[in-house]
């Protein structure tokens, strides 16, 4: 009888570890803060009309840069949010598997794969960007101690542009409230403004985090 429990119990748990092992991996952007924080920080943002995109271009955020050794940030990401990742002597990713919380797909080609700004470097332009030096602007773009940088599905990101969560938002309605605690953490760390339309959004949207 023991004999037959103790089988029982270690095939369960060799079916939870399968599991784990299986299932999807989940992108872990540092830095993401609890409701409260968030909500605090929603609180302090200073709330203002959209600016203007005139003179805004992509190379005035310079990415993506060196961070370690060959790794520049879209390989770090890329380490980082994948699983068994295998990379070249050049720090490409060869193999590897890749989940995106956007929208629930599964990649294995990292060629499949963008590194998504949560908060759009046109919209940080728009947002009080404009008026940074080039090296204020780099650091943004390749900022990996907020929870600014995230591997997602190539055509997600891209359907997704520069928009704010008032006009776009993650299709997994369950990702919403990570998705508005990352925005609002790092308008908050780089003291960017937003629209009433889009704080509007984020409210409804961290409404849904139970914690």
């Amino acid at each position: 009888m023991k004999r037959a429990l103790h089988w029982t119990i270690t095939l369960a748990v060799a079916t939870l570890a399968g599991s784990l092992l299986t299932g999807p991996a989940l992108a872990t952007p540092t830095g993401i803060p609890s409701k409260a924080t968030a909500q605090s920080q929603l609180n302090g943002l200073r709330v203002a009309a959209q600016g203007s995109t005139s003179g805004y271009s992509r190379d005035l955020f310079p990415h993506w840069i060196t961070i370690s050794g060959s790794c520049n940030t879209r390989e770090t990401v890329l380490k980082r949010d994948g699983s068994s990742v295998v990379t070249d002597t050049a720090c490409a990713a060869t193999s590897g598997r890749w989940y995106s919380p956007y929208d629930g797909a599964t990649w294995t080609a990292a060629s499949d794969v963008d590194i998504d700004h949560i908060v759009p470097l046109a919209e940080a332009w728009r947002s009080g960007a404009n008026s940074w030096t080039t090296s204020r602007r780099q650091s943004f773009a390749n900022d990996l101690n907020r929870p600014q940088l995230i591997a997602v599905t190539d055509n997600v990101n891209q359907a997704k542009g520069d928009q704010d969560p008032s006009t776009w938002q993650p299709s997994i309605t369950s990702y919403r409230c990570t998705y508005a605690k990352m925005w609002i953490a790092v308008k908050s760390y780089w003291a960017l403004t937003l629209q009433a339309s889009e704080k509007t959004a984020l409210q409804t949207m961290l409404n849904t985090c139970a914690s």
